[in-house]
């Protein structure tokens, strides 16, 4: 990633804002904020699905009205845009009809999107580890910073002798530079300490296999020529960085580390594999998006590089 294209990630000109209405409550005020930090742009976008535009006619016969649909989703989005510009910030809404992550994509290219804020939702009773089909083709299918609200986010509160952190959670293998270097030029944009979490096996499997745990790790070791690596590049500066090893379940690991340090940020990798493969495996990435107190943040791999994630090795040992 060039340094040019990494400023952009990190101090975003044009922010997407893909919303299906009922998260507006949820989204905007994060996205109120990032846009205020950054001086971005926001683009609110609604993708209507043909079904979505749908009337009945005096005598009961359905019938297909996109008029009135587009024109009563431009009026749900024309409040938000007004308090955004209350607030100084250049907001437009935009309404779309189709596929939705089709639409997504289109719209990154055509505005020269350098980030996106989504909301996650459940789809089931059984788990609330579902995304949305929306949300999962996004995080598979571009290649920029996806930040997604999960239902428990909340934008963090600190007080003045509060510092502010950015849990960046990492398998440790070769791709995951570039979002440790993202997650670095983050926490340093906000004046943040940026912590680098990974969790290893739970420590009874360890001690029974005789390898060591904890700061005796071999990845405790990694972690912090990481941290010694990521905090002295040019492209990082961040002038605090710590290393922490954990041991368990991955996502609750995560969880319990951003929720004990206050993250105002999780910055994780994303997914490439098929929806079949996403489906037959639990996945750690849905998991910290559902339960999250704070958005995360998931960034995909270039094409170039091995299509498996960060986090689909972490998932891996569930």
């Amino acid at each position: 990633m060039s340094g040019s294209g990494m400023d952009r990630w990190t101090h975003p000109a044009v922010i997407l804002v893909a919303t299906d209405l009922s998260d507006l409550d949820r989204l905007m005020p994060f996205a109120f904020h990032e846009a205020s930090e950054s001086g971005a742009r926001l683009i609110l976008l609604h993708v209507l699905a043909s079904a979505a535009g749908m009337a009945v006619d005096p005598i009961g016969m359905p019938y297909y009205d996109p008029a009135s649909a587009l024109d009563t989703a431009a009026k749900i989005l024309e409040p938000w845009c007004g308090m955004a510009r209350k607030r100084k910030i250049v907001c437009d809404g935009l309404v779309r009809e189709g596929n939705a992550s089709q639409q997504i994509a289109a719209s990154v290219r055509q505005f020269h999107v350098d980030r996106i804020l989504l909301g996650t939702r459940s789809r089931s009773k059984m788990s609330k580890l579902f995304l949305g089909s929306v949300a999962e083709q996004v995080l598979r299918s571009v290649n920029l910073p996806v930040i997604t609200v999960g239902p428990e986010a909340h934008l963090a509160v600190t007080g003045n002798d509060q510092q502010k952190v950015v849990l960046y959670a990492t398998t440790l293998r070769e791709t995951s530079r570039p979002s440790a270097a993202l997650a670095c030029q983050i926490a340093a944009s906000q004046n943040a300490k940026l912590v680098l979490l990974h969790v290893l096996p739970h420590i009874g499997d360890k001690v029974r296999d005789e390898l060591p745990t904890g700061l005796d790790s071999e990845a405790m070791q990694e972690l912090r020529a990481l941290a010694d690596e990521t905090g002295a590049s040019e492209s990082g500066c961040c002038a605090q960085v710590e290393a922490r090893i954990a041991h368990g379940n991955p996502s609750i690991e995560i969880l319990a580390a951003s929720a004990e340090l206050q993250a105002g940020l999780i910055v994780l990798g994303s997914t490439r594999r098929s929806a079949l493969q996403n489906l037959a495996r639990d996945r750690t990435i849905y998991r910290v998006l559902a339960h999250a107190r704070c958005p995360v943040l998931s960034l995909g791999e270039p094409v170039e590089m091995n299509p498996v994630s960060d986090v689909e090795h972490l998932a891996s040992r569930l």
